[in-house]
């Protein structure tokens, strides 16, 4: 299984920002999209990604003030990526060594989707879920 077909069932839509405005404005956006991460873009080209996590992370260390900060100021700017010939398997590697939730997948240096640690299990529990029921289909008929 590849993040092709993760991608093809959910759909490539990525809800993205501009590091100019604010992590208010952010908190808003996650909030109102029900996401945990956007991506947020320079031009055309990733420019870094901003999570819950980033958000919370900035008022604990400035109070609420943080929230009038922009994005840039609490985003991560070296994003991991994936591409759509990764595996289902390859990517949960890539997340549990980088610790983080969200993947965005680049196609010829595009931002192409996203796909977060939620989709790959799932994804990931149909295939194990496939592969035994193949096996109880073996041993039935042999």
């Amino acid at each position: 299984m590849t993040v092709k077909a993760i991608l093809d069932a959910k759909g490539r839509d990525v809800v993205t920002i501009a590091a100019d405005r604010t992590l208010s404005e952010a908190a808003a956006l996650l909030a109102e999209r029900k996401i945990g991460a956007v991506v947020v873009m320079n031009g055309e080209r990733i420019g870094g990604i901003l999570s819950e996590r980033d958000i919370v992370r900035a008022i604990a260390q400035d109070g609420p003030t943080a929230l009038e900060k922009p994005v840039s100021a609490a985003m991560t700017p070296k994003v991991r990526t994936c591409r759509e010939s990764h595996t289902v398997n390859e990517v949960m590697q890539l997340m549990t060594q980088g610790r983080f939730r969200h993947l965005p997948v680049e196609k010829e240096g595009r931002l192409d989707g996203i796909v977060s640690i939620g989709d790959v299990v799932k994804r990931r529990i149909q295939e194990v879920e496939r592969e035994a029921e193949e096996i109880r289909t073996y041993i039935a008929t042999a």
